[in-house]
């Protein structure tokens, strides 16, 4: 019981980091246009707000300028871009729980960008707003964003992350529906704060079971290519509920996103996030360094591992059922290419073999890119083998 509290703790702290991230952005999000709309209708218009906005972006400049990246640690050199960009790539494509996780964001950020999209709309043709009251608007979703933050830190029993998922998913469809069908300006505020919180809820959920999955040497690239899938959805969804807008209306596309909304809700009944507490993305370095009687390039590949089982008949269904959860595990941490052999004229006996990029891939394989969740799934393919397994490292000439 004991060794499940720091697993407890350290989730816990990154689903806070989580929030508080998302709290800035969305603080950002909704102060910013709040400010514009104070500044063009009091303090000079829009060339103004373009000539701060201007001005803010040269601190950030010379920010980054003064930066000074944390040189790596002696031992480990840095991964050249390409490649380490492919392993991240191939993490996320071989782990179904990352690719739930993008197709529940997805599912949500596209319907849910017909507010964000349309609201400028909803602002001046249906309630008659000035830039003013637009960014009151926007200041809305913020509070509401805020609100989930603090109501999600405090909540002592927290819903499962189907659960909040399901819930945000139903608030916010029913926020869009009475911003275009409640009438007026209260009533588009308090929507809005609706609105906000169920965002915050949906999304901070996402990325922390996304930061709680991936392991640390891949974390970085898996988050990139969420944001990447975050932010396209967002493009995606504003160009298609603008075209739905201009061709029936921008209450119909709104309700019609709404409806989409729920939708994606009943879909993810069916989709569901797995549950992410049995995981442990903690490195585990159990290989041990290879034997070789010399030692390759580190550009020398792609490098052949083979993997020889001897299994017991009686064994055997259940044994191919534990290398196909095996498979999964090599082909995260680096490999190009895995297959199953049988011997044919030995049934009992079995080579798995795995292609990796590069020597050098492989010895990260080694020293670091294994996983605890890694080493249970090769620990039980392993344990149907008697006598034990041997593996050998097959190079190019």
């Amino acid at each position: 019981m004991g060794s499940d509290h720091p697993r407890a703790r350290a989730q816990g702290e990154l689903r806070a980091a989580s929030r508080l991230d998302l709290v800035n952005l969305n603080l950002s999000r909704a102060a910013g246009p709040a400010l514009a709309g104070l500044v063009i209708a009091h303090m000079g218009g829009v060339p103004v707000v373009f000539a701060l906005n201007a001005i803010s972006v040269v601190f950030l400049a010379i920010a980054l300028l003064f930066w000074r990246r944390p040189e790596p640690e002696a031992g480990s050199p840095r991964e050249r871009f390409v490649p380490a960009l492919r392993a991240g790539g191939r993490y996320v494509w071989h782990e179904p729980v990352v690719r739930r996780i993008l197709l529940r964001a997805i599912m949500f950020v596209a319907p849910a960008m017909a507010l964000w999209a349309l609201l400028p709309v909803v602002a001046s043709r249906r309630l008659g707003l000035a830039a003013d009251g637009y960014g009151a608007l926007f200041g809305a979703l913020g509070i509401g964003a805020i609100l989930g933050a603090l109501m999600l830190g405090r909540a002592r029993a927290r819903p499962s992350t189907n659960g909040t998922l399901a819930l945000g998913g139903v608030l916010y469809a029913a926020a869009l529906a009475a911003v275009v069908v409640v009438p007026g300006f209260t009533a588009a505020l308090a929507a809005l704060v609706l609105a906000g919180l169920a965002w915050m809820a949906v999304t901070s959920t996402l990325q922390a079971e996304l930061q709680l999955v991936l392991p640390a040497w891949v974390r970085a690239r898996g988050l990139a290519i969420y944001t990447v899938t975050f932010m396209g959805s967002q493009a995606a969804g504003a160009l298609l509920w603008g075209l739905a807008a201009n061709r029936a209306g921008v209450q119909p596309a709104i309700l019609l996103a709404a409806g989409v909304m729920l939708a994606g809700v009943v879909a993810g009944i069916f989709r569901r996030v797995p549950e992410t507490d049995h995981l442990d993305p903690q490195p585990a370095v159990y290989w041990g360094d290879p034997r070789m009687a010399f030692d390759p390039e580190p550009d020398t590949g792609p490098v052949l591992i083979a993997v020889h089982f001897t299994v017991a008949p009686e064994r055997q269904a259940a044994f191919l059922e534990a290398m196909g959860h095996l498979r999964r595990s090599r082909l995260r941490t680096g490999a190009t290419r895995w297959e199953l052999y049988r011997d044919g004229e030995r049934p009992n006996q079995f080579v798995e073999m795995f292609s990796v990029p590069s020597w050098d891939e492989h010895l990260r394989q080694h020293a670091g890119r294994l996983t605890g969740t890694d080493r249970v799934v090769e620990e039980a393919a392993l344990a149907f083998s008697d006598p034990p397994t041997w593996a050998g490292h097959l190079l190019p000439p």
